[in-house]
C-alpha cells in the first residue's frame, strides 16, 4: 500500500455506567484485563503494530486515570515530536454549546472533532472503541476500503445471535456492500455485528456529520448536537447515501462493557490465549511497573487460573485471574473471580463469582458471593469497589455492589 497518512481516533467513552462501581473512579479503558494489562492496551498495541503513528485518544470521563497508563505513548513508541499519541479532553470556551464540553455519544464526539480532523487532512480516519479485546491489523481494513472504493468500511465480527442485540447489527451482500444496519435491535436478523472499528473517508465523514447536525440539532437539548452514537444516525445515513462495505475480523473479539461480559472474557483466556495474548510477533504492550515473581507457597493450590507478578498464594485459587500483588492467605479460597492489584484475601475468607477492585481487604472468615456451576446471566456477580473492606465474618450476597471505599 502506498504511504498515506492514517489518523486513528480511539474513543475512550463516557462514565461506563454498566460497569457500575468499577468505573466510579476510573475511565472504563483503564480497567485491568488478564491481570497485567488494561483494556486501552489492546487498541494501542494494534495501532502500533499496524504502523499507525498519528493517534488521538479522546477521553470523556476520568481522563487522569488513563494518563499514567498511557505514559505519553511510550510503551507503543508513540511519544514522538511529530504525530504520536495526543490526549483529547472535553473543552470549554472553544465554540457553541453543542461543540464543547462532554459529548453525548461517539458520533457527537466526532462532530466536536470535525474541525481538527479537517485541519489534520489525513487520507483515512480509523475510529475505534477502547473496551474490546482483539488482535487486528488495521491496514487490512484500509486495503479493503481502497480495493472496493468505499466511502466507509465497517469491521465486523460474529457473535451468538442472543448477543447480537447488544450491538450494531450489519447485513452484508455478496459484494461485501453493507445493505442493512440496525442499532441494538430487539430481534436481530443476523449474528454479524460491527466490531466498533470503522474506516472513514475524512471528507465524507465531516460532510455527513455537518449534514446530520443541521437536521437534528434544532430538536435536541442545548449543548447536544443530536448525533448521539454512531449507530443512531451516522452509519444509517452513510449506508443510505454512500458506499459502505464490510471487512470481517478473523479470530477472537470480545466486548467487555458489562460485568457478565467482563468475567466471561477472563474465563475465555484461562486455558488458551485464543490468538490474542501469545503471539510473539504481535505482543500486547503495556505500562507495567516491575514486581517480584508470583509465589505459590506450601499448601497453596492454583487450578486453571492466571497469576500476575507479585502474587502470594497460600490458599486456594480456582478458575480465577489475580492481578499484581494479590495475596491469598492460608485457608482462603478464590473461585471464578477476577481480583485486581494489591488486594488481600485473609485466612478463611471465600470469594466466589466476584470482581474485586484494587486495594481491597476481604477479612478473615468472610464470604463474598456464592458458588455456582455456571456464569448464567451474570446477575449473581458481586462487584467490590476500589479500597473497600469486607469485615471479618461478614457475608456479601450474590449480585451485591460495594461502592468504592465502603465497608460492608
Amino acid at each position: 500500500m502506498p504511504h498515506k497518512r492514517i489518523l486513528a481516533i480511539v474513543q475512550a467513552g463516557g462514565a461506563g455506567s454498566r460497569m457500575d462501581v468499577l468505573t466510579r473512579e476510573r475511565a472504563k479503558p483503564a480497567l485491568p484485563f488478564a491481570g497485567i494489562y488494561q483494556l486501552i492496551d489492546f487498541s494501542l498495541s494494534n495501532i502500533a503494530h499496524s504502523g499507525i503513528t498519528d493517534v488521538w485518544l479522546s477521553v470523556q470521563f476520568q481522563g487522569s486515570t488513563l494518563e499514567e497508563q498511557v505514559s505519553n505513548g511510550r510503551p507503543w513508541d508513540l511519544d514522538r515530536n511529530r504525530g504520536g499519541l495526543r490526549l483529547l479532553m472535553p473543552q470549554e470556551g472553544t465554540g457553541s454549546t453543542d461543540e464543547e464540553g462532554f459529548a453525548t455519544g461517539n458520533a457527537d464526539e466526532l462532530y466536536r472533532l470535525r474541525d481538527q480532523i479537517r485541519d489534520a487532512d489525513p487520507a483515512y480516519v480509523v475510529v475505534m472503541s477502547a473496551d474490546h479485546v482483539y488482535k487486528f491489523d488495521f491496514r487490512d481494513a484500509i486495503a479493503t476500503h481502497d480495493e472496493l472504493g468505499a466511502d466507509c468500511t465497517v469491521v465486523t465480527t460474529e457473535v451468538e445471535i442472543g448477543e447480537a442485540g447488544d450491538h450494531a447489527v450489519v447485513q452484508v451482500g455478496d459484494d461485501r456492500r453493507v445493505t442493512g444496519f440496525e442499532y441494538k435491535p430487539e430481534q436481530p436478523q443476523t449474528s454479524t455485528v460491527a466490531a466498533e472499528i470503522i474506516v472513514y473517508d475524512p471528507s465524507i465523514l465531516v460532510e455527513t456529520l455537518e449534514q446530520l447536525h443541521r437536521e437534528l440539532a434544532a430538536g435536541s437539548p442545548e449543548g447536544d448536537s443530536g448525533l448521539a452514537d454512531f449507530g443512531d444516525h451516522l452509519l444509517p445515513r452513510l449506508v443510505e447515501r454512500h458506499h459502505v462495505v464490510a471487512h470481517p475480523l478473523a479470530g477472537y473479539w470480545r466486548d467487555l462493557g458489562e460485568p457478565r461480559k467482563y468475567v466471561a472474557a477472563h474465563r475465555d483466556l484461562l486455558l488458551d490465549d485464543l490468538g490474542v495474548l501469545g503471539d510473539p510477533g504481535w505482543p500486547i504492550l503495556t505500562h507495567l511497573p516491575p514486581r517480584v515473581p508470583a509465589r505459590v507457597l506450601d499448601g497453596g493450590t492454583v487450578v486453571d487460573s492466571l497469576l500476575s507478578p507479585g502474587c502470594r498464594i497460600a490458599g486456594t485459587v480456582v478458575r480465577s485471574v489475580l492481578g499484581p500483588g494479590v495475596v491469598v492467605e492460608p485457608g482462603a479460597t478464590v473461585r471464578d473471580s477476577v481480583v485486581f492489584t494489591d488486594t488481600l484475601v485473609q485466612a478463611g475468607a471465600t470469594v466466589d463469582w466476584a470482581v474485586v477492585d484494587r486495594h481491597c481487604t476481604i477479612e478473615s472468615d468472610s464470604t463474598v458471593g456464592a458458588p455456582a456451576d455456571e456464569l448464567g446471566d451474570g446477575d449473581g456477580i458481586v462487584l467490590v469497589g476500589l479500597g473497600s473492606r469486607v469485615p471479618a465474618g461478614a457475608a456479601v450476597e450474590p449480585g451485591a455492589r460495594l461502592e468504592p471505599g465502603s465497608t460492608g
